[in-house]
């Protein structure tokens, strides 16, 4: 193959991959061979090889012969492109594992899904459903709720208004926008958010915003458990979560720093 032919190959490859990570970003249906062929103004066999290739490159999975969705490389290769805080994550994340024995997490939001960064060893099982690009809805999660801690009730009234509540998360979960308002609130004053079986059934969440160096929230740390596991430790959990959100938030001032400074010597 000459350097024309790969060059265009990438190209529709990386216009395939983007579209897949989009629809799947913003909740769209998933699509397959032909509906991306026709998205895409490409011929189906030509789509058909590209996404096999791409399937083995693992920047797309597909099970079943069903509709794509973007494969773990996708998510690998995306935060490995994060120089400071979603690198450091790893040691984060690890460390909060080792000193509790709880399942680590690291959380973005968009809109009101949480979409997974990282995971700590611990997390990650095989045949498990958590991995990096994991989508969880926002008001049901102590990652997704953390995330919403700068929002006030007309903000969060606003982003869950066309959200279907009925018959998601767990026997704890909220089924109202008001009904996130409150527990938000409640939270708050604790200084921490505490999901008991908002998601899952026998499984709390205990979590912490983090924040970057103008003070906005990047993410959301978070360790999961069990309900006696996570109330025996609140406090100190607590207080490790936001000690670690504070050195990740360290971090990202760092990248931005060096970012600036870079920028001025060219």
């Amino acid at each position: 193959m000459d350097s024309s032919s790969e060059a265009s190959s990438m190209a529709q490859g990386l216009r395939i991959v983007r579209l897949v990570a989009d629809r799947e970003k913003w909740g769209r249906r998933l699509l397959g061979v032909s509906q991306l062929a026709a998205e895409l103004e490409m011929e189906q066999s030509r789509v058909s090889r590209l996404t096999q290739e791409l399937c083995e490159l693992g920047l797309l999975e597909r099970v079943d012969r069903g509709p794509f969705r973007a494969g773990p490389r996708f998510f690998s290769l995306a935060a490995s492109l994060n120089t400071g805080w979603v690198r450091e994550s790893r040691t984060e994340l690890e460390a909060l594992a080792a000193s509790f024995g709880l399942r680590s997490r690291l959380s973005v939001r968009e809109g009101f899904r949480v979409i997974l960064l990282r995971a700590s060893s611990n997390d990650a099982v095989p045949g498990s459903f958590v991995k990096p690009g994991m989508v969880t809805p926002v008001w049901c999660t102590g990652s997704g709720r953390a995330l919403l801690w700068d929002e006030d009730e007309p903000a969060v009234q606003a982003l869950l208004e066309d959200v279907n509540f009925i018959g998601v998360g767990g026997p704890g979960a909220a089924h109202s926008p008001q009904g996130v308002a409150e527990l938000m609130e409640r939270d708050r004053e604790r200084g921490c958010i505490v999901a008991e079986e908002e998601f899952e059934h026998g499984v709390s969440e205990l979590a912490v915003p983090v924040r970057g160096a103008d003070g906005s929230i990047l993410a959301a740390l978070s360790v999961l458990g069990g309900r006696a596991e996570i109330q025996s430790g609140t406090v100190d959990i607590a207080r490790a979560l936001t000690a670690a959100g504070e050195r990740l938030g360290r971090y990202e001032g760092r990248a931005r720093d060096g970012a600036g400074r870079k920028g001025l010597a060219g």
